[in-house]
């Protein structure tokens, strides 16, 4: 077995030293197609031994090991300019133009992944190193891939300082708790909308394996598991992700959940779970709000999300979602979206999350909601009768979530604990839905039972307020001397 650590460091050096690659993210996407051709080569090999039928999707010039080309395969192979020019002018130009027309899904995949993303390395020199360094993994031994599934996670996880990037990774932890709670089961139909680096896909691989009793049972796991991807890089993560757990085809539409109308989605293409940290703070491109109805357009991502993923859900399906506190209040639409969820949802449960669990990249406050799907909407009925909230707290000594301490699952264990025997305490309240009628469906509420804490002021602060004290002060003073002068 390689020391896959030790392989993805020297890698990184690797890469340190080309002056092709800018920041987390490029240096993310150039080992993210290197990975993803090498383990698909990999598991190409596996297939063709398996099956004499099956025939590689790629042409044999560009596979990673093949007789006639072996240009990454062979440790002594092609370098330097020679193998720039290849990857740049001959490699991607050829898996972006795949044949798709057969209708093989690894095909698709492949052409997907490579019209998407680039390769930034320079120096072929360079290249080749990473490429003998990727050599030295199997991806056909189990102990090899298992081994690279949970460093993957690490390497994912630093996204969230990879500026905009940041957005497609949730934290392990969370991913795990709504997996858990939510429970998906074999033969069940799984979705995540926005499924970024496939967090919570893998959750729920992991989760449906435990519970597979059968092949055929495990052969269904990764048709019943899908996506959605609509940015290049994440769908690419994603896609080598589902690998690294098992599944031979990922199922993952490249493509933006909202393009087109809602009312294209019928009975058909409803799931039983979803499970989704939907981008919230965005901006929805190409005027994709027209394809929802009108009551309920807005450029507020997350707000079409949760129509759409209400939409989504078949009548007894469930979901465990993450939103922010800017989608639970607010009135005009946003006021309509939160009613459309009451009426047609049982929003059991909301975990009200600190507002440091996605920093470095928001430091926005967050929500977890879960929710059932009961009925269509009615003028008068409401599927929700009350509302369970729960605050999460940070562990005793921490004033935020940071990169080195971030949330972390055991956190969630009282939760755990509290959900088939809920009580009110210090941490959790109950709100029935006649208090949410008169407050217009506003679900930003806070811990009733906590005091408002005490603020402390940096000196900046302070300077700020004294400089504004002092302007009033000087204000009124000019009022009265006017005033006694006149």
């Amino acid at each position: 077995m390689a020391n896959i650590s030790g392989v993805i460091k020297s890698i990184r050096d690797i890469m340190w030293q080309d002056t092709g690659l800018n920041g987390d993210a490029q240096r993310i996407e150039q080992l993210g197609w290197m990975l993803f051709l090498k383990i698909f080569s990999d598991k190409d090999k596996e297939l063709e031994l398996m099956d004499d039928n099956y025939t590689s999707p790629i042409p044999d010039e560009f596979h990673w090991v093949k007789e006639k080309g072996n240009w990454a395969g062979d440790d002594e192979g092609i370098t330097g300019d020679e193998l720039y020019e290849f990857v740049d002018r001959k490699l991607f130009p050829a898996l972006r133009t795949v044949d798709v027309s057969t209708g093989n899904r690894r095909a698709l995949i492949v052409r997907e992944v490579f019209e998407g993303n680039n390769n930034y390395m320079k120096s072929g020199i360079n290249i080749r190193k990473v490429l003998n360094k990727l050599n030295e993994i199997d991806f056909n031994v189990a102990k090899d891939r298992h081994a690279f599934g949970e460093l993957y996670e690490s390497i994912l996880k630093e996204l969230q300082s990879a500026g905009k990037s940041g957005e497609f990774y949730t934290p392990r932890a969370i991913t795990q708790f709504i997996t858990d709670i939510i429970n998906p089961q074999i033969g069940e139909k799984i979705l995540d909308p926005a499924c970024g680096t496939g967090g919570y896909l893998t959750c729920a691989v992991e989760h449906l394996k435990a519970l597979a009793n059968s092949v055929e049972e495990r052969q269904s796991i990764g048709e019943n598991v899908s996506g959605w991807e609509y940015k290049p890089l994440p769908y690419l993560l994603a896609t080598t992700n589902l690998i690294l757990h098992d599944i031979e085809v990922p199922n993952i539409r490249f493509g933006d959940a909202m393009d087109q109308p809602l009312s294209n989605f019928t009975e058909r293409d409803r799931v039983n779970v979803i499970l989704a940290n939907p981008p919230f703070g965005g901006i929805v491109a190409n005027n994709n709000e027209n394809n929802f109805p009108q009551s309920f357009r807005t450029k507020e991502s997350a707000d079409l999300f949760l129509i759409l993923m209400i939409h989504l859900l078949k009548i007894g399906g469930r979901a465990g979602i993450v939103l922010p506190d800017g989608s639970l209040t607010g009135d005009g639409i946003k006021q309509r979206v939160r009613e459309k969820l009451l009426r047609d949802c049982n929003l059991h449960t909301i975990i009200r999350l600190p507002n440091s669990v996605f920093q470095p990249y928001a430091s926005v406050a967050t929500n977890l909601l879960f929710f059932d799907k009961v009925h269509h909407s009615s003028e008068k009925g409401f599927a929700t009768q009350h509302v369970w909230y729960y605050e999460h707290k940070m562990p005793e000594g921490y004033k935020a979530y940071n990169k080195t301490r971030p949330i972390q699952a055991k956190e969630f264990d009282p939760i755990k604990e509290w959900w088939n025997n809920r009580q009110e305490s210090e941490l959790c309240w109950k709100v029935g839905i006649d208090t949410l009628v008169e407050r217009n469906f506003d679900l930003d509420i806070k811990n009733p039972t906590k005091k408002e804490e005490a603020h402390e002021y940096s000196s900046k602060e302070l300077m700020e307020m004294l400089s504004s004290s002092f302007e009033k002060s000087n204000l009124l003073l000019q009022e009265l001397r006017e005033a006694v002068n006149g």
